[in-house]
């Protein structure tokens, strides 16, 4: 390998799934406010969301039921540049008058469809969590850890913030596309004779030159520990910015990794 170029943010080396979910529910309660103070209205517009979904058995384009715990992970957007934009102007077009009274309009269920469903991409959502397991099993970090941030439940009346990017057992009973994977999702997630995902040593002897970007606010990968990992990994030059969010990428390729080609070769 002549050089090495990391985008997306420098995922942790040697911490357990639990503290990375503990970091990570931190840094979504960071964008949920961050949203609700851009537009205060939305949370009045998200109770009365999740008390309709209470209250009525509502059916996606696709015959899945639309639960409000599954609607509250639409905040997996709240990390991309745009992501805050999603999700207001989906909840700009939420509620129609029907025959009974309000009801959830077509717009807003098949937008919830596209950006829920896993059918596209199943092997994210079964190994998700695994890529955090390293000498033990995860057995659903994400949803053990919940417990410990009561501002994520779901109570009447009460806030209601956005989860990010979780993966918890119960999608695999409500995503039709993961319905087949429950088992191995299982599997993985109870398995605990991981082997150690990185070999720190073999990093920290690194000679091959390596530029990374770390997004300050990413709300995905926690600044910290990829601050952590950069340390380690021997001859990593590091660009740390609040400019993009973790989908820098996406947003600005040619000046992202531009600088990040310029910085590998020392000309920044």
């Amino acid at each position: 390998m002549r050089e090495a170029f990391i985008t997306g943010g420098l995922p942790p080396i040697e911490r357990t799934a639990d503290e990375i979910y503990r970091q990570t529910y931190r840094r979504v309660g960071e964008q949920n406010r961050r949203y609700f103070a851009r537009y205060p209205a939305d949370q009045a517009a998200v109770q009365a969301i999740v008390a309709h979904l209470d209250a009525n058995s509502v059916l996606l384009p696709n015959g899945e039921r639309l639960t409000a715990r599954r609607f509250q992970s639409l905040g997996m957007a709240l990390g991309m540049s745009d992501g805050f934009e999603q999700i207001h102007y989906l909840l700009d077009e939420a509620f129609v008058a029907g025959a009974t009274g309000n009801e959830l309009s077509d717009t807003f269920l098949h937008a919830a469809m596209n950006a829920l469903t896993f059918a596209g991409n199943p092997l994210y959502a079964i190994l998700h969590e695994s890529i955090y397991g390293q000498r033990a099993g995860t057995h659903w970090a994400a949803e053990r850890v919940r417990g410990e941030y009561p501002e994520f439940a779901l109570e009447p009346c009460a806030p209601v913030w956005f989860t990010g990017e979780m993966i918890y057992p119960w999608i695999f009973d409500e995503d039709n596309a993961l319905r087949p994977l429950k088992q191995a999702a299982e599997i993985l997630a109870c398995h605990d004779d991981w082997p150690r995902l990185y070999d720190v040593d073999r990093l920290r002897a690194n000679t091959v030159p390596c530029a990374a970007v770390i997004y300050a606010d990413d709300m995905y990968v926690e600044r910290t520990f990829a601050e952590q990992t950069a340390q380690i990994v021997g001859g990593c030059r590091v660009w740390l910015t609040n400019e993009y969010q973790h989908n820098g990428l996406r947003a600005d390729g040619e000046v992202v990794l531009g600088r990040l080609i310029a910085m590998a070769r020392g000309e920044r």
